[in-house]
């Protein structure tokens, strides 16, 4: 529909018998009043009581047609009357079965009038409409003409206004077929998730309506029905009929209208499956356990394969229906070809990688969300790609120099704190996305193995392996946790990112493994059973990223090695003392660990409740960077102060633009949270 600027023309019918009497109707479209077979006016409407059982005189046509009573007509519209012309309009269409008034179809499929518009046949129908509407000026039956707002409904491909026809056409009654499906939802047979959505499939289903299933198209399964050119009957047959079933006459024409695509698709569960044979695969697979769709089609799809299914065969065709949301632009508009904001998904598998694509929709999945396609995410994806093959890479080379074979043990060792760390974050990933896949939460499942990977198995579990593996070490009990968990990562990944855990998979398939990771078996949930390696995990981490973080803010550029003393308190000085050389080695510090709480220190320190980390930096760089600090302040002081002056002056906020003022807005935030950075870390280095 596209929203135009058209005309409203007010026409006056001449009401039979009564000498100077009109009823006025108005009209988008004038050339239409030629197939008019009565006029509307409300039993309420007390301006037309008097008229009740009369009759008009159509214009231009002499015909009469008849007043009829109908709620067709409001009276707090318009005039009050309203025109009817059931071959032309859909309501009127429904008006017309309520009153048993005849059709007159005026305009053709080809956009041209026919005979029954009389003096007007064979005229195009706007150039008929100019016509028609001269006549009724020179009659002088045209009461006035002004503007109207219209809704145009419109041919997507060629924009040519779309004309309502009455036409021949083919009906399923559908009541019957949807009791049995509205009770399979009811009882459970078929469930929904999420839940929601059962309200909106009763409001189809309760209120449903005969279905058209014909369509005028070339191609598609034609409509089994003959006509038979010699009593004009019509024959259904399964099979193409040799002969008329009334006459026996063999001149038979087949229905050129073929099935509409939503009734050919409601077939699909079952006839791609050798129905009506009760073959092997219609056995194994109907019904199936689960149906994945977009909301959008819960009705035209969803709903057909339920009353289509259970009226052939008797059963369900699935036990479960997960609906998911669009996937819409990065605006979350629908994507369209009018708007030109589609995709093509052949172009961005290649720019980005099947994988990435997938993992990117995915994680977007959310139940009852629409899914944002956007550059961002798919770069973020396919960079988790890259991290995943260079971890990959790294594995398969030191395996190489190590002389190690791949071997995944079914109960791996595990010797060190990463170890037992690893281990129970698998488990704990393992747990959210066996539940997750379970309840349908695809983007919970996901994101627990996107973060298990990227944030705990690259970047903290291979970083403190680097300093254990040795080549020519052979395989030991290093070499088994880190191949046990690798392998369960790409299993628990596969069916999101089937690709390249194809791949790396194979890498470490041996001869008794199946031939592909697609058939191997799932992770199951089980506990790791290293209660403790949680905590003192995090008490390594707190030490490794606070020495880090004191390099990135205080020692930029600087790469050689300081001297630092770290304080720790009960269980963390055991953990440091035991993962000295993961602290020193990962933070590039020669460390004092010394046991209890910290004298009070200045300079460059970070503190924990466990801990504290003492940075010792050379007075010379430390007056260094209190001196850059300290202009780094003031800048950033002037900078925020210019910004207040702009967002507090009257004028300016009423003359600039909302994006100006929301970017100057930004601007003051980010001044002020840098400005707080600055100022901490220049108190953190004292006098």
């Amino acid at each position: 529909h596209k929203d135009s600027e058209g005309s409203l023309w007010h026409i006056k019918y001449p009401v039979k018998g009564l000498e100077g009497r009109f009823l006025t109707v108005a009209t988008t479209r004038p050339e239409t009043m030629l197939g008019d077979t009565a006029v509307a006016v409300n039993l309420q409407d007390a301006r037309y009581t008097d008229l009740h059982g009369l009759t008009v005189v159509l214009p231009l046509m002499d015909r009469e047609i008849p007043i009829i009573l109908d709620e067709l007509a409001d009276p707090k519209f318009g005039t009050g009357v309203v025109k009817v012309t059931p071959a032309h309009d859909m309501n009127d269409f429904e008006a017309g079965k309520r009153h048993n008034l005849p059709l007159v179809k005026v305009i053709d499929e080809m956009a041209k009038m026919t005979a029954a518009a009389g003096p007007f046949s064979g005229l195009d129908r706007f150039e008929a409409r100019k016509q028609v509407v001269a006549e009724l000026e020179k009659l002088g039956l045209l009461e006035k003409v002004e503007k109207y707002a219209l809704s145009l409904a419109i041919c997507d491909r060629c924009k040519t206004p779309v004309e309502p026809l009455v036409s021949n056409q083919w009906f399923v009654t559908m009541k019957p077929l949807a009791k049995p499906a509205i009770e399979a939802v009811d009882d459970g047979r078929i469930q929904f998730v999420p839940a929601s959505w059962i309200a909106t499939y009763h409001q189809w289903m309760d209120n449903i309506r005969d279905w058209c299933i014909s369509r005028q198209l070339w191609w598609g399964h034609r409509i089994p029905a003959w006509y038979c050119d010699s009593c004009h009957q019509i024959t259904v047959a399964r099979e193409d009929p040799s002969q008329c079933s009334h006459c026996g006459s063999t001149s038979l024409q087949q229905e050129t209208d073929v099935l509409d695509t939503w009734f050919s698709s409601g077939l699909w569960p079952f006839s791609t499956l050798g129905w009506p044979d009760q073959t092997e695969d219609l056995k194994a697979f109907y019904p199936t356990t689960l149906m994945v769709t977009g909301f959008d089609i819960l009705f035209f799809w969803v709903a057909r394969m339920a009353m289509l299914g259970m009226e052939m065969t008797g059963e369900v065709p699935f036990r479960q229906v997960h609906l998911h949301g669009l996937v819409r632009d990065a605006d979350r508009q629908k994507m369209s070809k009018t708007k030109g904001n589609v995709i093509d998904p052949l172009t961005v598998n290649d720019q980005y990688g099947t994988d990435a694509v997938r993992l990117s929709l995915v994680q977007g999945a959310a139940s009852g969300m629409d899914i944002a396609f956007t550059p961002e995410r798919m770069e973020a994806s396919r960079a988790f790609a890259n991290k995943i093959w260079n971890a990959a890479r790294f594995i398969f080379m030191k395996m190489e120099a190590a002389g190690v074979e791949p071997c995944i043990p079914a109960e791996p060792a595990a010797e060190h704190l990463e170890d037992r760390w690893i281990l129970n974050r698998l488990a704990a990933c393992v747990a959210t996305m066996n539940a997750s896949l379970d309840q349908h939460r695809y983007h919970e499942a996901a994101d627990a193995i996107y973060h298990f990977i990227w944030d705990e198995f690259c970047d903290w579990y291979i970083e403190l392996k680097k300093l254990r593996l040795r080549d020519g070490s052979g395989y030991d009990s290093n070499w088994q946790a880190l191949l046990f968990v690798f392998d369960q990562a790409m299993r628990l990944l596969h069916p999101i990112m089937p690709f390249i855990t194809e791949e790396l998979w194979q890498r470490l398939r041996v001869a008794a493994d199946p031939v592909s990771i697609a058939l191997s078996s799932y992770p199951k949930a089980v506990a790791a059973g290293y209660a403790q390696a949680d905590s003192e995990m995090a008490i390594l981490q707190g030490v490794i990223a606070s020495g880090r973080t004191l390099r990135a803010e205080l020692v930029a550029g600087n790469v050689s090695q300081l001297e630092a003393t770290l304080y720790a308190r009960d269980g963390a000085y055991a953990v440091a003392d035991r993962e000295r050389e993961a602290i020193e080695r990962l933070t590039n510090v020669k460390l004092d660990l010394q046991h209890g709480a910290a004298p009070h220190l200045g300079g460059a320190v970070r503190s924990t409740p466990d801990f504290d980390l003492w940075l010792h930096l050379p007075a010379a760089d430390l007056k260094t960077l209190r001196t850059r600090l300290e202009k780094e302040i003031e800048q950033l002081t002037k900078a925020a102060a210019n910004s207040e002056r702009q967002l507090s002056n009257e004028e300016f906020m009423k003359k600039a633009p909302e994006k100006v003022v929301t970017g100057i807005r930004t601007k003051l935030a980010e001044y002020q949270a840098q400005l707080a950075k600055s100022r901490a870390t220049l108190e953190a280095l004292g006098q």
